[in-house]
Protein backbone atom coordinates (compact mmCIF):
# COMPACT_ATOMS: atom_id res chain seq x y z
CA UNK A 1 0.00 0.00 0.00
CA UNK A 2 3.01 2.31 0.34
CA UNK A 3 3.31 2.07 -3.45
CA UNK A 4 0.18 4.15 -3.97
CA UNK A 5 0.83 7.91 -4.29
CA UNK A 6 -1.57 10.51 -2.96
CA UNK A 7 -4.33 11.68 -5.31
CA UNK A 8 -6.67 14.67 -5.50
CA UNK A 9 -9.54 12.80 -7.18
CA UNK A 10 -10.78 9.28 -6.43
CA UNK A 11 -11.09 8.65 -10.18
CA UNK A 12 -7.33 9.18 -10.55
CA UNK A 13 -6.69 6.58 -7.87
CA UNK A 14 -8.99 4.07 -9.61
CA UNK A 15 -7.13 4.57 -12.89
CA UNK A 16 -3.79 4.18 -11.12
CA UNK A 17 -4.87 0.93 -9.44
CA UNK A 18 -6.12 -0.39 -12.79
CA UNK A 19 -2.71 0.25 -14.39
CA UNK A 20 -0.79 -1.11 -11.40
CA UNK A 21 -2.87 -4.15 -10.45
CA UNK A 22 -4.42 -5.20 -13.78
CA UNK A 23 -6.36 -8.45 -13.43
CA UNK A 24 -5.94 -8.77 -9.66
CA UNK A 25 -9.44 -9.40 -8.23
CA UNK A 26 -11.20 -6.37 -6.83
CA UNK A 27 -14.91 -7.31 -6.57
CA UNK A 28 -15.96 -10.78 -5.42
CA UNK A 29 -19.73 -11.17 -5.80
CA UNK A 30 -20.98 -14.72 -5.35
CA UNK A 31 -19.00 -16.52 -8.07
CA UNK A 32 -18.21 -13.37 -10.08
CA UNK A 33 -14.70 -11.90 -9.97
CA UNK A 34 -13.88 -8.49 -11.43
CA UNK A 35 -10.31 -7.24 -11.58
CA UNK A 36 -9.10 -3.69 -10.97
CA UNK A 37 -8.50 -3.01 -14.68
CA UNK A 38 -11.85 -4.45 -15.76
CA UNK A 39 -13.64 -2.41 -13.10
CA UNK A 40 -12.06 0.84 -14.30
CA UNK A 41 -13.00 0.06 -17.90
CA UNK A 42 -16.58 -0.80 -16.93
CA UNK A 43 -16.87 2.42 -14.92
CA UNK A 44 -15.68 4.37 -17.97
CA UNK A 45 -18.18 2.52 -20.19
CA UNK A 46 -21.05 3.50 -17.89
CA UNK A 47 -20.02 7.15 -17.95
CA UNK A 48 -19.42 7.23 -21.71
CA UNK A 49 -22.66 5.39 -22.40
CA UNK A 50 -24.66 8.06 -20.61
CA UNK A 51 -22.78 10.84 -22.40
CA UNK A 52 -23.63 9.16 -25.70
CA UNK A 53 -27.31 9.32 -24.76
CA UNK A 54 -27.25 13.03 -24.10
CA UNK A 55 -26.10 13.32 -20.50
CA UNK A 56 -23.99 16.37 -19.66
CA UNK A 57 -21.65 17.43 -16.85
CA UNK A 58 -23.74 18.56 -13.90
CA UNK A 59 -26.54 16.04 -14.55
CA UNK A 60 -27.59 13.64 -11.81
CA UNK A 61 -28.44 9.91 -11.79
CA UNK A 62 -30.27 8.05 -9.03
CA UNK A 63 -29.21 4.48 -8.18
CA UNK A 64 -32.10 2.37 -6.89
CA UNK A 65 -30.49 -1.08 -6.78
CA UNK A 66 -29.31 -3.76 -4.41
CA UNK A 67 -25.57 -4.33 -3.96
CA UNK A 68 -23.99 -5.37 -7.27
CA UNK A 69 -20.87 -4.54 -9.34
CA UNK A 70 -22.86 -2.24 -11.65
CA UNK A 71 -23.71 -0.08 -8.64
CA UNK A 72 -20.04 0.68 -8.02
CA UNK A 73 -19.33 1.27 -11.71
CA UNK A 74 -21.98 3.98 -11.76
CA UNK A 75 -21.02 5.47 -8.41
CA UNK A 76 -17.33 5.75 -9.29
CA UNK A 77 -17.62 6.22 -13.05
CA UNK A 78 -20.05 9.10 -13.38
CA UNK A 79 -17.92 11.71 -11.57
CA UNK A 80 -15.34 11.18 -14.34
CA UNK A 81 -17.92 12.66 -16.73
CA UNK A 82 -18.85 15.52 -14.39
CA UNK A 83 -22.12 13.90 -13.31
CA UNK A 84 -23.28 13.12 -9.78
CA UNK A 85 -25.00 10.04 -8.35
CA UNK A 86 -27.71 9.64 -5.71
CA UNK A 87 -27.81 6.26 -3.92
CA UNK A 88 -31.34 5.51 -2.70
CA UNK A 89 -32.48 3.15 0.04
CA UNK A 90 -34.20 0.20 -1.66
CA UNK A 91 -36.80 0.03 1.12
CA UNK A 92 -38.25 3.40 0.12
CA UNK A 93 -41.53 3.67 -1.72
CA UNK A 94 -44.36 6.10 -2.24
CA UNK A 95 -43.85 9.69 -1.14
CA UNK A 96 -40.49 8.93 0.50
CA UNK A 97 -39.11 7.68 -2.81
CA UNK A 98 -40.73 10.47 -4.81
CA UNK A 99 -39.25 13.12 -2.51
CA UNK A 100 -35.65 12.07 -3.15
CA UNK A 101 -36.14 11.58 -6.88
CA UNK A 102 -37.61 15.06 -7.18
CA UNK A 103 -35.54 16.92 -4.59
CA UNK A 104 -32.21 15.63 -5.98
CA UNK A 105 -32.94 17.02 -9.49
CA UNK A 106 -31.73 13.81 -11.15
CA UNK A 107 -32.39 13.37 -14.87
CA UNK A 108 -31.68 9.64 -14.94
CA UNK A 109 -32.68 6.61 -12.87
CA UNK A 110 -31.11 3.15 -12.72
CA UNK A 111 -33.37 0.58 -11.05
CA UNK A 112 -33.47 -3.18 -10.48
CA UNK A 113 -36.24 -4.90 -12.44
CA UNK A 114 -37.99 -6.11 -9.28
CA UNK A 115 -37.91 -2.58 -7.83
CA UNK A 116 -39.22 -0.92 -11.00
CA UNK A 117 -42.91 -1.29 -9.95
CA UNK A 118 -42.19 1.07 -7.05
CA UNK A 119 -41.30 3.72 -9.60
CA UNK A 120 -44.34 3.07 -11.79
CA UNK A 121 -46.60 3.46 -8.74
CA UNK A 122 -45.56 7.11 -8.53
CA UNK A 123 -47.79 9.48 -10.43
CA UNK A 124 -45.94 10.70 -13.52
CA UNK A 125 -44.03 12.84 -14.18
CA UNK A 126 -41.47 12.30 -11.42
CA UNK A 127 -39.25 15.33 -11.13
CA UNK A 128 -36.82 15.86 -14.01
CA UNK A 129 -36.31 12.18 -14.84
CA UNK A 130 -36.15 11.70 -18.59
CA UNK A 131 -34.55 8.25 -18.96
CA UNK A 132 -34.86 5.08 -16.87
CA UNK A 133 -32.34 2.23 -17.07
CA UNK A 134 -33.31 -1.20 -15.77
CA UNK A 135 -30.88 -3.82 -14.47
CA UNK A 136 -32.18 -7.27 -15.28
CA UNK A 137 -31.81 -9.72 -12.42
CA UNK A 138 -34.04 -12.35 -14.04
CA UNK A 139 -35.28 -13.13 -17.54
CA UNK A 140 -37.81 -10.28 -17.61
CA UNK A 141 -37.92 -8.05 -20.63
CA UNK A 142 -37.17 -4.37 -20.35
CA UNK A 143 -40.37 -2.35 -19.74
CA UNK A 144 -41.59 -0.17 -22.56
CA UNK A 145 -39.91 3.22 -22.64
CA UNK A 146 -36.91 2.05 -20.56
CA UNK A 147 -33.32 1.27 -21.47
CA UNK A 148 -31.34 -1.87 -20.67
CA UNK A 149 -28.52 -0.95 -18.27
CA UNK A 150 -26.23 -3.39 -20.05
CA UNK A 151 -26.48 -1.30 -23.22
CA UNK A 152 -24.23 1.27 -21.54
CA UNK A 153 -21.48 -1.34 -21.51
CA UNK A 154 -21.20 -1.06 -25.31
CA UNK A 155 -19.55 2.36 -24.95
CA UNK A 156 -15.82 3.11 -24.95
CA UNK A 157 -13.72 1.76 -22.04
CA UNK A 158 -11.48 4.82 -22.24
CA UNK A 159 -11.70 7.48 -19.57
CA UNK A 160 -14.08 10.33 -20.55
CA UNK A 161 -12.40 13.47 -21.84
CA UNK A 162 -14.13 15.62 -19.22
CA UNK A 163 -11.65 17.51 -17.01
CA UNK A 164 -12.65 17.12 -13.36
CA UNK A 165 -12.67 20.27 -11.25
CA UNK A 166 -12.35 20.90 -7.55
CA UNK A 167 -15.69 21.59 -5.86
CA UNK A 168 -17.69 19.72 -8.53
CA UNK A 169 -20.57 17.81 -6.89
CA UNK A 170 -20.00 14.06 -7.13
CA UNK A 171 -22.66 12.47 -4.90
CA UNK A 172 -25.74 13.16 -2.79
CA UNK A 173 -26.23 10.88 0.22
CA UNK A 174 -29.64 11.25 1.87
CA UNK A 175 -29.76 10.89 5.63
CA UNK A 176 -32.55 9.06 7.41
CA UNK A 177 -35.34 11.50 8.16
CA UNK A 178 -36.19 11.79 11.88
CA UNK A 179 -38.43 14.87 12.02
CA UNK A 180 -39.35 15.10 8.34
CA UNK A 181 -38.09 14.19 4.91
CA UNK A 182 -34.39 13.27 4.68
CA UNK A 183 -31.65 15.77 3.88
CA UNK A 184 -29.24 15.34 0.97
CA UNK A 185 -25.60 15.58 2.08
CA UNK A 186 -23.50 17.07 -0.72
CA UNK A 187 -20.14 15.48 -1.58
CA UNK A 188 -17.73 17.44 -3.75
CA UNK A 189 -14.23 17.06 -5.13
CA UNK A 190 -12.29 18.52 -2.21
CA UNK A 191 -8.53 18.78 -1.79
CA UNK A 192 -7.12 16.30 0.72
CA UNK A 193 -10.16 14.00 1.06
CA UNK A 194 -8.69 11.09 -0.91
CA UNK A 195 -5.37 11.45 0.91
CA UNK A 196 -7.26 11.34 4.22
CA UNK A 197 -8.93 8.07 3.24
CA UNK A 198 -5.60 6.64 2.07
CA UNK A 199 -3.99 7.32 5.44
CA UNK A 200 -6.93 5.69 7.24
CA UNK A 201 -6.78 2.61 5.00
CA UNK A 202 -3.06 2.20 5.71
CA UNK A 203 -3.93 1.87 9.41
CA UNK A 204 -6.70 -0.69 8.91
CA UNK A 205 -5.51 -3.11 6.25
CA UNK A 206 -2.63 -5.41 5.36
CA UNK A 207 -1.52 -6.31 1.80
CA UNK A 208 -3.01 -9.83 1.96
CA UNK A 209 -6.37 -8.82 3.46
CA UNK A 210 -9.75 -9.56 1.91
CA UNK A 211 -12.60 -7.30 3.02
CA UNK A 212 -16.19 -8.45 3.38
CA UNK A 213 -19.28 -6.27 3.46
CA UNK A 214 -22.96 -7.12 3.53
CA UNK A 215 -24.03 -3.57 4.32
CA UNK A 216 -25.90 -1.73 1.57
CA UNK A 217 -24.20 0.62 -0.85
CA UNK A 218 -26.88 3.25 -0.31
CA UNK A 219 -25.12 4.05 2.98
CA UNK A 220 -21.56 5.16 3.53
CA UNK A 221 -20.38 2.11 5.47
CA UNK A 222 -20.76 -0.30 2.58
CA UNK A 223 -19.41 2.17 0.03
CA UNK A 224 -16.43 3.48 2.02
CA UNK A 225 -15.40 0.72 4.42
CA UNK A 226 -16.12 -1.99 1.88
CA UNK A 227 -15.64 -0.94 -1.72
CA UNK A 228 -13.74 2.29 -1.10
CA UNK A 229 -11.03 1.00 1.20
CA UNK A 230 -10.56 -2.12 -0.91
CA UNK A 231 -9.86 0.09 -3.93
CA UNK A 232 -7.55 2.36 -1.95
CA UNK A 233 -5.64 -0.59 -0.47
CA UNK A 234 -5.49 -2.58 -3.71
CA UNK A 235 -7.09 -5.65 -2.13
CA UNK A 236 -10.23 -7.71 -2.95
CA UNK A 237 -13.54 -7.37 -1.22
CA UNK A 238 -16.47 -9.76 -1.11
CA UNK A 239 -19.93 -8.28 -1.23
CA UNK A 240 -23.38 -9.72 -0.54
CA UNK A 241 -26.80 -8.13 -0.85
CA UNK A 242 -27.71 -8.21 2.83
CA UNK A 243 -26.73 -9.42 6.29
CA UNK A 244 -27.74 -12.92 7.39
CA UNK A 245 -26.73 -13.95 10.92
CA UNK A 246 -27.28 -17.66 10.25
CA UNK A 247 -25.19 -17.67 7.04
CA UNK A 248 -22.61 -15.06 8.02
CA UNK A 249 -19.65 -17.31 8.80
CA UNK A 250 -20.28 -19.40 5.70
CA UNK A 251 -20.09 -16.24 3.59
CA UNK A 252 -16.88 -15.21 5.33
CA UNK A 253 -15.37 -18.58 4.47
CA UNK A 254 -16.69 -18.37 0.90
CA UNK A 255 -14.78 -15.15 0.27
CA UNK A 256 -11.88 -16.06 2.60
CA UNK A 257 -12.38 -12.67 4.21
CA UNK A 258 -10.01 -11.42 6.89
CA UNK A 259 -11.76 -8.12 7.77
CA UNK A 260 -15.38 -7.04 7.76
CA UNK A 261 -17.23 -3.86 8.64
CA UNK A 262 -20.00 -4.09 11.19
CA UNK A 263 -22.66 -2.02 12.87
CA UNK A 264 -23.77 -2.49 16.45
CA UNK A 265 -26.79 -4.74 15.89
CA UNK A 266 -24.71 -7.36 14.08
CA UNK A 267 -22.66 -8.20 17.18
CA UNK A 268 -25.51 -9.40 19.46
CA UNK A 269 -27.26 -11.04 16.49
CA UNK A 270 -24.21 -13.16 15.74
CA UNK A 271 -23.69 -14.01 19.40
CA UNK A 272 -27.30 -15.22 19.65
CA UNK A 273 -26.67 -17.81 16.93
CA UNK A 274 -26.20 -21.39 18.24
CA UNK A 275 -22.55 -21.95 19.11
CA UNK A 276 -20.55 -24.29 16.90
CA UNK A 277 -17.12 -25.77 17.56
CA UNK A 278 -15.74 -24.16 14.39
CA UNK A 279 -16.98 -20.60 15.05
CA UNK A 280 -13.39 -19.36 15.19
CA UNK A 281 -12.28 -21.45 12.22
CA UNK A 282 -12.32 -18.62 9.67
CA UNK A 283 -9.66 -16.34 8.13
CA UNK A 284 -11.07 -13.38 10.10
CA UNK A 285 -8.66 -11.26 12.11
CA UNK A 286 -10.39 -7.87 12.48
CA UNK A 287 -13.86 -6.32 12.81
CA UNK A 288 -14.20 -2.60 12.09
CA UNK A 289 -17.36 -1.73 13.97
CA UNK A 290 -19.65 1.15 14.87
CA UNK A 291 -21.76 1.17 18.05
CA UNK A 292 -20.90 -2.41 19.00
CA UNK A 293 -22.01 -3.01 22.62
CA UNK A 294 -18.89 -2.82 24.78
CA UNK A 295 -20.02 -5.49 27.24
CA UNK A 296 -20.06 -8.04 24.40
CA UNK A 297 -16.59 -7.38 23.00
CA UNK A 298 -14.62 -9.89 25.08
CA UNK A 299 -17.13 -12.70 24.53
CA UNK A 300 -17.35 -11.94 20.80
CA UNK A 301 -13.57 -11.77 20.30
CA UNK A 302 -13.02 -15.01 22.18
CA UNK A 303 -15.77 -16.94 20.40
CA UNK A 304 -14.90 -15.85 16.85
CA UNK A 305 -11.16 -15.36 17.22
CA UNK A 306 -11.10 -11.72 16.12
CA UNK A 307 -10.24 -8.24 17.38
CA UNK A 308 -12.82 -5.45 17.39
CA UNK A 309 -11.81 -1.94 16.41
CA UNK A 310 -14.51 0.61 17.09
CA UNK A 311 -15.06 3.76 15.05
CA UNK A 312 -17.40 6.70 14.72
CA UNK A 313 -18.26 8.85 11.72
CA UNK A 314 -21.29 10.00 9.74
CA UNK A 315 -21.97 11.17 6.20
CA UNK A 316 -22.65 14.64 7.62
CA UNK A 317 -19.82 14.76 10.16
CA UNK A 318 -17.65 17.17 8.18
CA UNK A 319 -14.95 14.56 7.56
CA UNK A 320 -14.61 13.51 11.20
CA UNK A 321 -13.53 9.96 12.07
CA UNK A 322 -12.70 8.65 15.53
CA UNK A 323 -11.27 5.21 16.17
CA UNK A 324 -10.37 2.84 18.97
CA UNK A 325 -7.66 0.61 17.51
CA UNK A 326 -7.25 -1.48 20.63
CA UNK A 327 -5.88 1.60 22.37
CA UNK A 328 -8.90 2.46 24.53
CA UNK A 329 -11.35 0.58 26.79
CA UNK A 330 -13.95 -1.71 25.24
CA UNK A 331 -16.98 0.22 24.06
CA UNK A 332 -15.08 3.44 23.51
CA UNK A 333 -14.51 5.11 20.14
CA UNK A 334 -11.20 6.45 21.43
CA UNK A 335 -10.07 10.06 21.42
CA UNK A 336 -10.75 12.57 18.64
CA UNK A 337 -7.58 13.28 16.66
CA UNK A 338 -6.75 15.53 13.76
CA UNK A 339 -9.37 18.15 14.65
CA UNK A 340 -8.76 21.61 16.02
CA UNK A 341 -11.14 21.47 18.96
CA UNK A 342 -14.07 19.45 20.33
CA UNK A 343 -16.37 19.32 23.33
CA UNK A 344 -19.53 17.78 24.74
CA UNK A 345 -22.35 20.23 25.48
CA UNK A 346 -25.76 20.18 27.13
CA UNK A 347 -28.98 21.60 25.67
CA UNK A 348 -27.93 25.08 26.79
CA UNK A 349 -24.61 24.91 24.97
CA UNK A 350 -22.60 24.52 28.18
CA UNK A 351 -19.71 22.05 28.27
CA UNK A 352 -20.37 18.99 30.44
CA UNK A 353 -17.97 17.30 32.84
CA UNK A 354 -16.38 13.84 32.35
CA UNK A 355 -18.99 11.13 32.84
CA UNK A 356 -21.88 13.43 31.91
CA UNK A 357 -23.76 13.02 28.64
CA UNK A 358 -23.56 15.74 26.04
CA UNK A 359 -23.80 16.36 22.30
CA UNK A 360 -20.49 16.04 20.48
CA UNK A 361 -19.45 19.12 18.51
CA UNK A 362 -16.16 19.85 16.79
CA UNK A 363 -14.53 22.82 15.11
CA UNK A 364 -13.81 22.94 11.38
CA UNK A 365 -11.91 25.36 9.15
CA UNK A 366 -14.43 25.33 6.31
CA UNK A 367 -17.83 26.99 6.94
CA UNK A 368 -19.35 24.59 4.38
CA UNK A 369 -17.82 21.47 5.91
CA UNK A 370 -21.37 20.06 5.86
CA UNK A 371 -23.70 21.10 3.06
CA UNK A 372 -27.29 19.94 2.64
CA UNK A 373 -28.62 20.12 -0.92
CA UNK A 374 -31.04 23.01 -1.44
CA UNK A 375 -31.43 23.39 2.32
CA UNK A 376 -29.34 26.35 3.53
CA UNK A 377 -31.30 26.57 6.77
CA UNK A 378 -30.37 23.01 7.76
CA UNK A 379 -26.77 23.64 6.67
CA UNK A 380 -26.56 26.71 8.93
CA UNK A 381 -28.06 24.77 11.81
CA UNK A 382 -25.57 21.93 11.33
CA UNK A 383 -22.49 24.20 11.19
CA UNK A 384 -22.69 27.16 13.55
CA UNK A 385 -19.73 29.44 14.09
CA UNK A 386 -17.50 26.85 12.40
CA UNK A 387 -18.68 24.18 14.87
CA UNK A 388 -20.28 21.01 13.49
CA UNK A 389 -23.14 19.81 15.70
CA UNK A 390 -23.22 16.02 15.41
CA UNK A 391 -26.68 15.40 16.86
CA UNK A 392 -25.15 12.42 18.71
CA UNK A 393 -24.75 12.00 22.44
CA UNK A 394 -21.52 10.82 24.11
CA UNK A 395 -19.85 10.78 27.48
CA UNK A 396 -16.11 10.94 28.15
CA UNK A 397 -14.01 9.22 30.81
CA UNK A 398 -11.28 10.96 32.80
CA UNK A 399 -8.69 10.11 30.12
CA UNK A 400 -10.76 11.73 27.37
CA UNK A 401 -11.97 8.53 25.70
CA UNK A 402 -15.43 8.99 24.21
CA UNK A 403 -18.37 6.58 24.47
CA UNK A 404 -21.33 6.76 22.10
CA UNK A 405 -24.63 6.94 23.99
CA UNK A 406 -27.37 7.52 21.44
CA UNK A 407 -28.64 9.70 18.63
CA UNK A 408 -30.04 12.82 20.19
CA UNK A 409 -33.36 12.21 18.45
CA UNK A 410 -33.58 8.70 19.96
CA UNK A 411 -32.94 9.65 23.56
CA UNK A 412 -35.72 9.97 26.13
CA UNK A 413 -36.21 12.14 29.20
CA UNK A 414 -38.00 10.77 32.25
CA UNK A 415 -38.02 11.87 35.88
CA UNK A 416 -35.59 14.64 34.95
CA UNK A 417 -33.07 12.14 33.56
CA UNK A 418 -31.87 11.57 30.00
CA UNK A 419 -32.26 7.93 28.92
CA UNK A 420 -30.40 6.26 26.09
CA UNK A 421 -32.63 3.95 24.06
CA UNK A 422 -29.45 2.19 22.94
CA UNK A 423 -28.54 1.42 26.58
CA UNK A 424 -32.05 0.14 27.42
CA UNK A 425 -32.00 -2.12 24.35
CA UNK A 426 -28.62 -3.61 25.22
CA UNK A 427 -29.64 -4.43 28.78
CA UNK A 428 -32.98 -5.96 27.77
CA UNK A 429 -31.24 -8.10 25.13
CA UNK A 430 -29.09 -9.65 27.87
CA UNK A 431 -32.21 -11.40 29.14
CA UNK A 432 -31.96 -15.03 27.94
CA UNK A 433 -35.41 -15.24 26.32
CA UNK A 434 -35.13 -11.95 24.36
CA UNK A 435 -33.80 -12.02 20.81
CA UNK A 436 -34.27 -8.34 19.95
CA UNK A 437 -35.45 -5.16 21.62
CA UNK A 438 -36.39 -1.68 20.44
CA UNK A 439 -36.78 1.10 23.03
CA UNK A 440 -38.44 4.47 22.51
CA UNK A 441 -40.33 7.15 24.38
CA UNK A 442 -44.07 7.74 24.42
CA UNK A 443 -45.29 11.12 25.64
CA UNK A 444 -47.33 11.55 28.81
CA UNK A 445 -49.51 14.33 30.23
CA UNK A 446 -46.52 15.34 32.33
CA UNK A 447 -44.62 16.48 29.19
CA UNK A 448 -42.03 13.77 29.64
CA UNK A 449 -41.46 10.29 28.24
CA UNK A 450 -42.51 6.89 29.46
CA UNK A 451 -40.16 4.14 28.30
CA UNK A 452 -41.75 1.65 25.94
CA UNK A 453 -40.11 -1.40 24.39
CA UNK A 454 -40.89 -3.85 21.66
CA UNK A 455 -39.38 -7.27 22.25
CA UNK A 456 -39.05 -10.26 19.95
CA UNK A 457 -38.66 -13.48 21.97
CA UNK A 458 -36.08 -16.10 21.13
CA UNK A 459 -37.44 -18.89 18.95
CA UNK A 460 -39.40 -21.32 21.13
CA UNK A 461 -39.19 -19.13 24.24
CA UNK A 462 -42.22 -18.33 26.39
CA UNK A 463 -41.37 -14.80 27.48
CA UNK A 464 -42.42 -13.97 31.03
CA UNK A 465 -42.73 -10.19 31.18
CA UNK A 466 -42.82 -10.04 34.96
CA UNK A 467 -39.49 -11.84 35.13
CA UNK A 468 -38.14 -9.57 32.43
CA UNK A 469 -39.14 -6.45 34.39
CA UNK A 470 -37.53 -7.83 37.54
CA UNK A 471 -34.39 -8.40 35.50
CA UNK A 472 -34.51 -4.80 34.24
CA UNK A 473 -35.04 -3.45 37.75
CA UNK A 474 -31.92 -5.27 38.87
CA UNK A 475 -29.75 -4.18 35.96
CA UNK A 476 -30.65 -0.58 35.11
CA UNK A 477 -31.40 2.70 36.85
CA UNK A 478 -34.93 2.94 38.18
CA UNK A 479 -35.93 5.71 35.77
CA UNK A 480 -34.89 3.54 32.78
CA UNK A 481 -37.06 0.51 33.59
CA UNK A 482 -39.65 0.19 30.81
CA UNK A 483 -43.27 0.77 31.65
CA UNK A 484 -44.87 -0.43 28.41
CA UNK A 485 -44.10 -3.62 26.49
CA UNK A 486 -45.33 -5.07 23.22
CA UNK A 487 -44.29 -8.61 22.26
CA UNK A 488 -43.80 -8.71 18.49
CA UNK A 489 -42.80 -11.22 15.84
CA UNK A 490 -40.55 -8.78 13.99
CA UNK A 491 -38.66 -5.54 14.65
CA UNK A 492 -38.35 -3.65 11.39
CA UNK A 493 -34.89 -2.36 10.48
CA UNK A 494 -33.33 -0.29 7.73
CA UNK A 495 -30.77 -1.70 5.30
CA UNK A 496 -28.04 -0.80 7.80
CA UNK A 497 -29.93 -2.60 10.58
CA UNK A 498 -30.98 0.62 12.28
CA UNK A 499 -34.33 0.10 13.99
CA UNK A 500 -37.23 1.91 12.33
CA UNK A 501 -38.82 3.66 15.28
CA UNK A 502 -41.09 6.11 13.49
CA UNK A 503 -43.99 3.67 13.14
CA UNK A 504 -43.46 2.38 16.68
CA UNK A 505 -43.71 5.86 18.17
CA UNK A 506 -46.75 6.66 16.06
CA UNK A 507 -48.52 3.48 17.18
CA UNK A 508 -47.53 3.97 20.81
CA UNK A 509 -49.63 2.35 23.53
CA UNK A 510 -52.53 0.23 22.28
CA UNK A 511 -55.02 -2.19 23.83
CA UNK A 512 -52.54 -5.07 23.44
CA UNK A 513 -49.73 -3.24 25.25
CA UNK A 514 -48.55 -4.67 28.57
CA UNK A 515 -48.38 -2.00 31.31
CA UNK A 516 -45.90 -2.66 34.13
CA UNK A 517 -47.59 -0.27 36.57
CA UNK A 518 -50.90 -2.07 36.07
CA UNK A 519 -49.59 -5.65 35.91
CA UNK A 520 -46.78 -5.36 38.50
CA UNK A 521 -47.71 -2.70 41.08
CA UNK A 522 -45.65 -4.64 43.61
CA UNK A 523 -42.35 -4.13 41.73
CA UNK A 524 -40.03 -1.89 43.74
CA UNK A 525 -37.65 0.32 41.79
CA UNK A 526 -34.59 1.09 43.86
CA UNK A 527 -33.65 4.75 43.46
CA UNK A 528 -30.16 4.21 44.82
Amino acid sequence: MTETPMFHFFADLIEHQADRLGDKPYILHDEVKIGFSEFFQNACRMANGLLNLGAEPGDGLAIFMENCPEYLCLYNGLPMSGMYTVPINVALKGEGLRFILEHSDVKFLVVDDFLYPKFTELEAPVGRISKVFVRRTGSETIPDGCFDLQDLMKASPQRPSHVMQFDDMTHLMYTSGTTGFPKGVVFRNRAGMVAYLQRAAARFFQPDDVIYTCLPFFHGSGLVFGAGYAMISGIPFGVDKRFSASKFLDRIRHYQATVYNSIGAMTPMLLKQPEKPNDADTPLRLVISAASPGHLWERFEKRFGVKIWEGYTAVDSGGLFMGNYGTAPAGSVGKPKGIAEWKLIDDNGQEVSPGEIGEFIHKVNHPKAVEYYKNPEASRKKVRGNWVYSGDLFHADQEGNLYFVDRKTDSMRRRGENISSWEVENIVEKYPDVAECAAFGVKTDLAEDEVMIWVRPRDGANLDLKNLMSFCAGNMAYFMVPRYVDIVEEISRTGTLRIKKGDMKQRGVTERTWDREREMPELELNKY
